[in-house]
């Protein structure tokens, strides 16, 4: 089985299709400015459950966002477990600034 995943800008998420299928079988939908991306929401079909899609979205999401040099806001429960388990990722999450008090 054969994921390729695509950004799709237009629709503002990340798209994976598995086999060369026209239908996505899975999505990863996120906020981007200039210096962020967050992470809202990530679906995959149940037909796919299971099998690296959601993986496979992740991975190249956080790719793209290291070689576009932004910051990871993970809302999506689905990222921000997969990237406590994958590490050499953390580096990309976001730190809000803390408020420094007079």
């Amino acid at each position: 089985m054969a994921v390729e995943v695509n950004d799709a800008p237009e629709a503002k998420r990340y798209e994976a299709r598995v086999d060369g299928g026209a239908e996505p079988a899975g999505f990863a939908q996120y906020i981007r400015t200039a210096e962020l991306i967050a992470f809202v929401h990530t679906e995959v079909d149940p037909a796919h459950e299971g099998r690296g899609v959601g993986s496979a979205l992740a991975r190249t999401a956080l790719d793209e966002s290291r070689e576009a040099k932004l910051r990871v806001l993970a809302t999506c429960p689905f990222f921000a477990g997969w990237i406590d388990r994958h590490p050499e990722y953390r580096d990309l999450l976001y730190q809000a600034r803390s408020k420094v008090s007079d």
